[in-house]
């Protein structure tokens, strides 16, 4: 598996943001600035709270076929291998992992199999989105905690997938839940959120690696990042938490996050958080953004250093000058 250093890019972007032209401009900058490979698109529908059975996937809020037809052309323009990603969110502002229901139906609450029956939909419409535009890679989920026990929803949700989407399919589980989703088998790759406190990468890495050794299965993070305020090295998963502006707090855990990258090559892929499609601040006023994105940070130039090691193990390995096992230089 060619190392899929991604950038996720769009997240929660509103039906018809491709009309504009800004959005080209930010791809553009991310994949030059940052040198990744790859860029993945969330599809997100929305559901009105935790509880609810029902989500929309054709409201206003959700980018249109024509925007991932858009996004996914340009893509390939500027060289980047595409993910597609389906996900939801909830109207109310609680998580997406705590959506979850009585495991034994009960008459007039909230059921499994309503909710599951409006989450294939949605989930079956971007694979429909994912094979129309050869997307490289499909990840069926992200973060659903609640919901990752149903294992044979899941697994039947998978063969559907299949019948519409050719190519390899992950499904992004949320961190400290990599050993605990039952369902890896009937996938290609194990991919998870990788936000864990920079004194605690090297012990999830291994724990991590054991998981991917006894399943058998390649695995990457399919999300991956820190923002730049006070602290947030040690609380990467928190995007409220800390106070100010502070770039060497993200600066320190992707210094951190990378090497532990180095010297771990079962990781087979990044998906750094988050770069905005058509909300991208100038590159100048990088220093007083406390958020995830890395354009004009210094972890941005983390990235860029890592991309082009990627690319130099790449090509020693094409001119038959590395024969390796899949580290990096």
């Amino acid at each position: 598996m060619e190392f899929l250093n991604a950038y996720t890019f769009g997240f929660c972007e509103k039906r018809g943001f491709t009309d504009s032209a800004s959005w080209k401009e930010s791809l553009r900058a991310m994949a030059f600035s940052t040198g990744c490979n790859s860029v993945i698109l969330p599809v997100c529908a929305w559901q009105d709270h935790a509880y609810s059975v029902k989500m929309d996937s054709e409201h206003p809020d959700v980018m249109s076929a024509e925007d991932v037809r858009r996004v996914c052309a340009f893509s390939r323009e500027l060289g980047l291998k595409v993910i597609l990603k389906a996900m939801v969110n909830c109207r109310d502002g609680y998580w997406r992992a705590y959506i979850r229901f009585f495991d034994q139906e009960v008459p007039v609450e909230p059921s499994w199999a309503e909710w599951f029956e409006s989450w294939n939909a949605h989930v079956l419409n971007v694979a429909g989105m994912a094979e129309e535009n050869r997307a490289d890679l499909y990840c069926i989920g992200c973060e659903m905690v609640g919901t990752d026990h149903r294992e044979t929803e899941w697994r039947s949700l998978i063969r559907e997938v299949r019948g519409i989407y050719h190519g390899p399919l992950t499904y992004n589980c949320d961190k400290y839940q990599e050993d605990h989703v039952r369902w890896w088998d009937d996938l290609d790759i194990i991919s998870s959120s990788g936000y864990y406190p920079i004194e605690d990468l090297a012990r999830q890495f291994e724990r991590i690696r054991l998981v991917a050794e006894r399943v058998g299965k390649p695995f990457m993070f399919m999300e991956c990042g820190c923002p730049s305020r006070e602290g947030s090295e040690h609380r990467p998963n928190d995007w409220r938490f800390g106070k100010g502006t502070h770039q060497e707090a993200q600066q320190k855990w992707y210094e951190a996050f990378i090497t532990e990258i180095r010297r771990n090559p079962f990781v087979r892929g990044t998906g750094w958080w988050d770069w905005p499609a058509s909300r991208l601040y100038p590159e100048y006023a990088g220093v007083d953004n406390n958020g995830y994105c890395t354009y004009g940070k210094p972890a941005n130039q983390l990235i860029a250093d890592f991309s082009a090691g990627l690319a130099m193990k790449k090509n020693r390995l094409a001119q038959g000058r590395d024969l390796g096992g899949g580290g990096f230089p």
